[in-house]
């Protein structure tokens, strides 16, 4: 399945990487997005608990980098205020 990086900007400037196993994530982001940190929580889980389910279609298991990006993508939220915005800057290939 193809692969999808985006790099995001944190409100205090930081950057990190969102994987997803599959493309169905471009359902949720694209790049110049700028989204409320309660957004991208919300999105961010929905989307790769849907990617997650593409690998388990085609594959017939879940994706486990899935469910480790997701743990991630909570901790990164964590250390900011849910009405702080974050930026997708891109996608990475």
């Amino acid at each position: 399945m193809p692969e999808v990086r985006f790099q995001l900007e944190w409100p205090d400037g930081q950057s990190s990487t969102l994987y997803s196993p599959s493309t169905v994530i471009l359902d949720y982001f694209q790049a110049g997005d700028s989204l409320l940190v309660s957004e991208l929580e919300a999105r961010g889980v929905e989307a790769l608990r849907a990617a997650s389910e593409r690998v388990r279609a085609r594959y017939g298991f879940a994706c486990t980098r899935a469910d480790e990006e997701e743990s991630q993508l909570l901790q990164w939220v964590s250390r900011y205020s849910s009405d702080d915005t974050v930026r997708v800057i891109g996608q990475l290939n």
